[in-house]
């Protein structure tokens, strides 16, 4: 059983990256998937959330209107698409995920969620 998130990289500010979050060995679809992160010094912060369906996403505010989570299921994959960059953006982004459903006052605690891949980092700097 693995998760794996990737596609992190260095980015001037204003510029776009997407995180892909990649099951394997079981099946994303049967779990919430979630976006951390962290920043040097700095505690976990939740980022983005979504339900099994897709139906359902969450966003910590400092990125709402900037960052798209979204599923593919029948690719087992989660993404998060991530525009505008600002420097305050970068930290190292974990997925992970949560066996049960995502409501607003919850789905930002890290101790709800169970597998948590490695990270990958974000640095946006010019």
């Amino acid at each position: 059983v693995q998760l794996q998130a990737s596609g992190g990289g260095l980015v001037q500010p204003g510029g776009s990256l997407r995180l892909s979050c990649v099951a394997s060995g079981f099946s994303l679809d049967d779990y919430t998937i979630g976006w951390f992160r962290q920043a040097p010094g700095k505690e976990r912060e939740g980022v983005s959330s979504i339900s099994r369906s897709g139906g359902r996403k969450f966003y910590t505010v400092s990125v709402k209107g900037r960052f798209t989570i979204s599923r593919d299921n029948t690719e087992n994959t989660v993404y998060l698409q991530m525009n505008s960059l600002k420097p305050e953006d970068t930290a190292v982004y974990y997925c992970a995920t949560y066996n049960g459903s995502p409501i607003l006052s919850t789905w930002n605690l890290g101790y709800l969620y169970d597998y948590w891949g490695q990270g990958t980092q974000v640095t946006v700097s010019s």
